[in-house]
């Protein structure tokens, strides 16, 4: 299968490939790994076909990490390849510098990951490795390049994440508030901030639903 078949496969549950790179030898991937591909949800798409899941409506725990092993395992299967998942581990997979070394992400002014098609709202549901070294296409520069205004420095209300660093504390403290309750309804301010982000499409069910689980751990 081609990269784009790959894609094709994934949009079927409205997944896409969000960055794919040739990894470095590690103890998480099969020995022999040529190409780790990186889904993410396709928005706003995403949102009706989780919701219509038998994992969303059965009242267990995890249902995003269940649904997620169920169907990218699938594709992964399919592909002649094998399923890798954040929450593996430990050895955790290290999805951040997969996701660098894609060259769809970058580090944001804040420090978080920025994708040049998602913005701060970038999100992995899972990877596949696959045996075979898949030509990769040219990726296009960081959009915090473009970005003149860069509103993320100065979007949380109580300079809980910026340039200084993230302060876990007061964020969570900043969510039990009622001001707070439009980050934990609408998803985080400087994730929302990010010009990219504002293009995506995610929607607001979605962000609460992750700030829900967010704030729960």
């Amino acid at each position: 299968m081609t990269l784009a078949e790959l894609d094709r496969a994934a949009g079927a549950h409205a997944l896409t490939i969000r960055g794919a790179c040739h990894p470095e030898p590690d103890a998480v991937l099969p020995e022999g790994t040529g190409t780790v591909l990186l889904l993410g949800p396709d928005e706003p798409e995403f949102w009706s076909v989780f919701t219509a899941s038998p994992e969303y409506g059965d009242g267990a725990a995890d249902p995003l990490d269940r649904w997620s092993k169920r169907v990218i395992g699938g594709l992964a299967q399919d592909a002649g390849g094998a399923a890798v998942f954040p929450s593996d581990g430990p050895p955790y997979p290290p999805f951040i510098a997969w996701a660098l070394a894609s060259g769809r992400c970058h580090i944001a002014p804040v420090g978080l990951l920025v994708h040049d098609r998602t913005g701060l709202f970038i999100s992995f549901r899972g990877a596949i490795a696959l045996p075979r070294r898949l030509d990769l296409p040219d990726v296009p520069e960081t959009p915090c390049n473009s970005c003149a205004t860069r509103p993320c420095e100065t979007a949380c209300p109580v300079g809980a994440l910026g340039p200084g660093g993230y302060d876990i504390p007061a964020c969570r403290a900043y969510l039990d508030t009622v001001p707070g309750q439009d980050c934990m309804t609408r998803g985080c301010a400087v994730r929302r901030a990010c010009p990219v982000s504002q293009s995506h499409g995610r929607l607001d069910a979605q962000s609460a639903f992750h700030m829900k689980a967010f704030h729960a751990t």
